[in-house]
């Protein structure tokens, strides 16, 4: 019961520092329909869930499905639709005597606000951005313990799944055990598709795996994340099947080193294009910045992309319990690639690697 209460006392901390934000947009209620930001608000994990915030009261709406989980999940006012949630949102703005709602405009469709604006007419509705992802950024204590607990699951699989690897595997069998792997150690499943790429399809940052036996002598990418407790790691591990030439071990060691740069650039106060470039600096160094073609890496969290991206223009500064991955990776069309990924948190006097694996050129 302890640990329900705790947590309840989290989620309307979180409330709290969402009121002001509102305020200043000179709205009286905000309302989400993100299922991420529903979960971050209310603490509901439902599919299909909206939250309303006022100064006086947090109300979460969802359907007849949910009424038992809804109640044991949130400290917020429950309340039940029988027909779309919007029209019974609808329903309490005329009850509150709201007059001026902020909502999320990159989170709702055209058709759902063409709905809301038909639902709520006489309400003033305020497009707002970035509200709640804004106080996603910083982790919690008990956040960075889930994604570190989420981590190490990950890492965990794929050593377990490594132990099964066979040369006649395809792309499609290695990725299945994968995440069979994840299931198996207790994940609520995948953080995004698994990717896994062998051969010269190495160089596609984000390969499907396919029904092709994995290749000898050749390059094997594999980056993967579970999802534990709601929220999600990140990593890529690139290893080698059989003996590959040199051309593909200078291609390692530059993006390690790369990767290396980035992390030991990482601390409160940086930017995060300063990060990017501690990357792009060493792999410039190998010829190889042009190779290079995506950002440094990018926050994660309850969604497995959130602030900050870390890429060349990116003037957000890190802060102290941000969670990001660090990738950087190098890649040429009908040879191969390269990525080394790890997710870190940015600490006091610089960072933590949260990913237990390790870097060096396995061979498999």
């Amino acid at each position: 019961m302890s640990l329900t209460l705790q947590n309840h006392t989290g989620l309307a901390t979180r409330r709290h520092h969402l009121l002001p934000h509102v305020n200043e947009a000179k709205t009286r209620a905000f309302l989400t329909t993100a299922l991420p930001n529903v979960r971050y608000l209310s603490g509901f994990t439902g599919s299909n869930g909206a939250v309303l915030i006022t100064p006086e009261r947090a109300i979460l709406f969802t359907d007849p499905r949910y009424q038992t989980q809804a109640s044991l999940e949130s400290d917020c006012e429950v309340k039940i639709a029988k027909g779309p949630l919007l029209g019974e949102v609808s329903k309490w703005l005329k009850r509150l005597k709201v007059t001026a709602l902020g909502f999320e405009r990159n989170r709702i469709s055209y058709e759902e606000f063409q709905q809301l604006k038909e639902l709520a007419r006489g309400v003033r509705l305020k497009p707002l951005l970035g509200l709640v992802e804004m106080l996603r950024v910083v982790k919690s204590v008990d956040e960075i313990a889930t994604i570190r607990a989420s981590v190490q699951l990950n890492s965990a699989a794929l050593e377990q799944a490594l132990k099964n690897f066979t040369p006649e595997m395809t792309e499609v069998d290695l990725a299945a055990e994968i995440d069979y792997r994840m299931r198996m150690l207790g994940a609520d499943g995948t953080a995004f598709d698994t990717i896994v790429a062998s051969g010269p399809r190495t160089a596609l940052p984000h390969a499907h795996p396919m029904e092709l036996p994995i290749a000898a002598n050749e390059l094997l990418l594999i980056d993967m994340g579970a999802s534990v407790g709601g929220y999600a790691s990140d990593m890529t591990r690139t290893h080698a099947v059989g003996k590959v030439d040199a051309k593909l071990r200078r291609m390692y060691r530059a993006v390690l080193e790369s990767q290396l740069a980035a992390i030991d650039a990482v601390r409160p106060g940086v930017t995060a294009a300063a990060v990017d470039r501690a990357a792009r600096n060493v792999l410039q160094g190998y010829g190889m910045e042009k190779q290079f073609i995506h950002s440094t890496g990018h926050g994660l969290g309850l969604e497995i992309h959130e602030r900050p991206r870390l890429g060349r223009k990116e003037k957000t500064r890190l802060l102290t319990g941000m969670t990001i991955t660090i990738e950087p990776g190098v890649y040429e069309e009908g040879v191969g690639g390269v990525r080394i990924e790890d997710t870190v948190v940015v600490t006091d006097k610089g960072c933590e690697i949260l990913t237990p694996s390790g870097k060096e050129f396995v061979v498999l």
